[in-house]
């Protein structure tokens, strides 16, 4: 797959279609991987990589890449064009310059599982027929890729990208995964089994900011949190409720229009599963009104911010089992 982003990329920018690259590179470690823009062919055949440590949703990038003056070409994953979609129902997207290339995904490896198995000073990864031929430092690993597959990809919602402009590989189906299993044994939790769960997990937060960086769903110019007169400019909590604060109050921003990529809980250094405070939203959203999943469409709003009096009532009913 590598090797056909980088032919494909190479004929768009020599041929004039675009005039850079949004892909990914090797960061500090092999599996380090990081967003980056190239600007040449030879960036791309000498930085471009594509393997399975290639998680990052690059949909966020395109915010400040579709200003720039010519075409961008992106490659997005099934589950980064949910999120390509609202952006462009938001309007952060200027869609004139991008140019989206969809590509096939079979899900993407979590370094902390592998490290789990004992594999760790990474050199190499290669992935042959669903297995993940590793070289280190040590020598060489083998391990089935399922079994080091990342959270997010073994409960993938849907391997059908929803936009692009080509696509490489095969398009899938929207799948039936589990991914609001855990949250539903949260949810048999007693409210104080709840709360100790999720201090216990939110007091690990360092306020690194990562999470919100790295959502596609946090585009605001300004975050209140970046705001030194709101009381909560990036300070240390002074009591815990305040260690909660800044992950309840950016999930209720971004319910409705989360598209569970699970980029806040990669990213974070503490493990903190923060993707399932979002994931709650999304469950209760589609109890409540009926299957919605952001980004499926471009234009298509979340259903409170949709809200009628007629579908309050409608919601009413169907909660109630039927009509009356």
């Amino acid at each position: 797959m590598q090797d056909e982003l980088i032919r494909r990329a190479c004929e768009l920018l020599e041929d004039g279609t675009v005039n850079r690259v949004l892909g990914w590179q090797k960061g500090q470690f092999v599996y380090d991987i990081t967003p980056a823009v190239f600007t040449s062919v030879e960036e791309v055949k000498n930085n471009f990589v594509y393997n399975d440590f290639c998680g990052a949703n690059l949909s966020k990038y395109l915010r400040s890449e579709s200003e720039k003056e010519g075409k961008v070409l992106v490659f997005l994953k099934p589950c980064d064009t949910y999120s390509f979609n609202q952006l462009l129902t938001e309007y952060k997207i200027h869609r004139d310059n991008v140019y989206a290339v969809g590509i096939e995904c079979y899900g993407k490896a979590d370094v902390e599982k592998l490290r789990a198995k004992g594999i760790d000073c990474i050199t190499d990864v290669k992935n042959e027929n669903g297995t993940l031929k590793i070289s280190t430092i040590y020598g060489e690993e083998s391990v089935p890729a399922m079994d080091v597959m990342a959270e997010r990809c073994l409960n993938c919602k849907s391997k059908k990208h929803v936009a692009y402009d080509e696509l490489i590989g095969e398009d899938g189906e929207v799948l039936d995964s589990h991914r609001f299993d855990e949250v539903e044994e949260i949810e048999k939790m007693s409210a104080e089994e709840r709360f100790k769960f999720w201090q216990s997990q939110l007091s690990k937060c360092i306020r690194c900011n990562a999470c919100r960086n790295v959502c596609p769903a946090c585009t605001c110019e300004k975050c209140v949190f970046d705001n030194y007169d709101s009381g909560a400019f990036n300070k240390a909590p002074a009591n815990s409720f305040e260690e909660s604060m800044f992950h309840i109050i950016r999930a209720f921003h971004v319910a409705g229009r989360c598209t569970d990529c699970g980029e806040c809980s990669r990213v974070c250094p503490e493990h903190i599963p923060l993707h399932l405070l979002n994931r709650k939203f999304i469950k209760d959203y589609n109890e409540l009104y009926g299957p919605f999943m952001a980004g499926a469409e471009v234009g298509q709003v979340s259903p409170v911010v949709d809200y009628t009096k007629d579908k309050d009532a409608e919601a009413s009913v169907v909660q109630k089992g039927g009509a009356e």
